[in-house]
């Protein structure tokens, strides 16, 4: 089989769909608007020291991405952290984060209460969790309006929202329980105490191990942002053809059952498929006239801003920087800075780039609470400065500094995600030869992703006729 598939976006999701389908013989064409590919995976330096300035790791729990990386000989740089201890910035100080819980839900009590993260009223109103009866969850329930029923406000705003906060830069509060911790919500159908149901999915996770723990996440020496460039060179290796800052401006079906791309300059690409691998704006203005019906779905669908501010360090000025792989910070305490990951630490690859510089990284903004995204680059490195002074005694000025602004960088995933997808999907599938894929869809990690982009190349190579 050899047909001309279109795919319009040249982030992960693109490029993995581009790969999946020119491995299985298929004719494609990458058209990206901006002049880089990789979207929000992007590996460049700060002070001749090679970092990402886009996502740093990716789960490699999941498959789908550590085996990418090794289809496209990135298999040798796969690397694990070299610390993965990380700590929570609230009530006054850094505190442990506490260990047996599941993207905040606690699990281990006795864990819970050293960390000192609850206060003692927080710590008391726990064991209520055990006597009340099975919350109803039905078809979706609110992250956060569903845990604090169970175990308290406290729990939600100084666990809770954080770790979430990290995925998705959302709201506990508005975020989907089935769609961003779907083994949670399961356990809220079939069970009564969370505690319990957090400790039972550990156990089956602990009890499928075969061998030493595997680590959670991986990076890639070099930078994550290495992957979608390999991934780039495989799709030209197998003979597909890439244009970057190319704009798509209209999709069109022909005649003949074919699809039809027109991009700037009024160029026409004819296709026997596209896969839609862009963000649910673009996606939805190119699919407004074939598919209203997929269009307004997609226009509903919001994002969050945000800002990563890297800075480079002597390392003789951080003596005092306290152990670990950096801090969350709950919104409930009202700082600029939502995290702060000290890289040349919990990456061994930048520390090795130059052992006498230190790399760290704040994240600025979130979903509702964007207000500081507005200060400029300069004003971002001093306030983060500021609460980086506040939470681990760091005075010193950085040796250089950048901030990556990701703006409407990452989709929300409000309760009823996940039945807003099945209807997109309902309304792209009456249209042959067409498939979308990428974060808005099936989770906004990079696992997540590729598993998206397969489907999407599956979905249009079945309805391809053979040539």
């Amino acid at each position: 089989m050899s047909s001309d598939v279109v795919v319009v976006g040249g982030g992960i999701s693109g490029l993995a769909a581009a790969y999946f389908l020119a491995e299985r013989g298929a004719r494609v064409t990458v058209l990206e608007s901006t002049p880089r590919l990789g979207g929000k995976l992007y590996a460049d330096e700060i002070a001749g020291v090679p970092v990402d300035l886009g996502a740093e790791s990716m789960l490699a729990r999941r498959p789908e991405a550590v085996g990418l990386a090794k289809a496209v000989g990135l298999a040798d740089a796969l690397e694990e952290p070299a610390t993965a201890k990380a700590s929570l910035w609230t009530r006054g100080r850094l505190r442990p984060m506490p260990k047996g819980q599941l993207m905040g839900v606690p699990g281990d009590m006795t864990s819970l209460a050293a960390s000192g993260v609850l206060s003692g009223t927080g710590l008391a109103r726990l064991p209520l969790d055990h006597v009340l009866p099975r919350t109803k969850v039905g078809e979706d329930v609110a992250v956060g309006g569903f845990v604090a029923a169970r175990m308290g406000r406290e729990v939600v705003d100084r666990l809770v929202e954080p770790l979430l906060g990290g995925v998705y830069a959302g709201n506990a509060y508005e975020i989907s329980l089935r769609a961003a911790v779907p083994q949670l919500y399961e356990a809220a159908r079939t069970g009564r105490s969370l505690i319990e149901g957090v400790r039972d999915i550990q156990r089956r996770a602990a009890a499928q191990q075969d061998g030493p723990a595997a680590p959670v996440f991986a990076g890639i020496r070099g930078g994550v942002g290495r992957l979608p460039l390999a991934v780039a060179d495989a799709c030209r290796a197998a003979g597909a053809v890439i244009e970057s800052g190319t704009l798509v401006r209209e999709l069109r079906r022909s005649a003949a059952h074919r699809w039809q791309v027109v991009v700037d300059g009024d160029r026409v690409l004819d296709a026997d498929a596209v896969v839609l691998a862009v963000p649910a704006g673009p996606a939805a203005r190119l699919l407004s006239a074939e598919s209203p019906g997929a269009a307004a779905e997609l226009s509903a669908v919001e994002y969050a801003s945000m800002a990563l501010v890297t800075m480079a360090f002597r390392r003789r000025d951080l003596a005092l920087l306290p152990p670990g792989s950096g801090f969350l910070v709950p919104p409930v305490d009202g700082k600029t800075i939502k995290a702060s990951t000290f890289s040349s630490r919990k990456w061994g690859w930048i520390g090795e780039a130059d052992p006498e510089t230190f790399v760290l990284r704040t994240s600025v903004g979130r979903y509702g609470d964007e207000a500081d995204l507005a200060w400029d680059d300069t004003d971002l490195v001093r306030l983060s400065r500021r609460d980086l002074e506040e939470a681990v005694g760091l005075t010193a000025a950085p040796v250089a500094a950048r901030v990556t602004r990701w703006d409407s960088g990452l989709p929300q995933y409000p309760v009823g995600h996940l039945g807003r997808v099945a209807r997109i999907r309902e309304h792209v599938g009456k249209l042959p030869g067409l498939a979308v894929c990428g974060a808005v869809y099936d989770g906004v990690g990079i696992p997540a992703c590729i598993a998206s982009s397969r489907k999407a190349a599956d979905a249009v190579l079945s309805g391809l006729r053979p040539v």
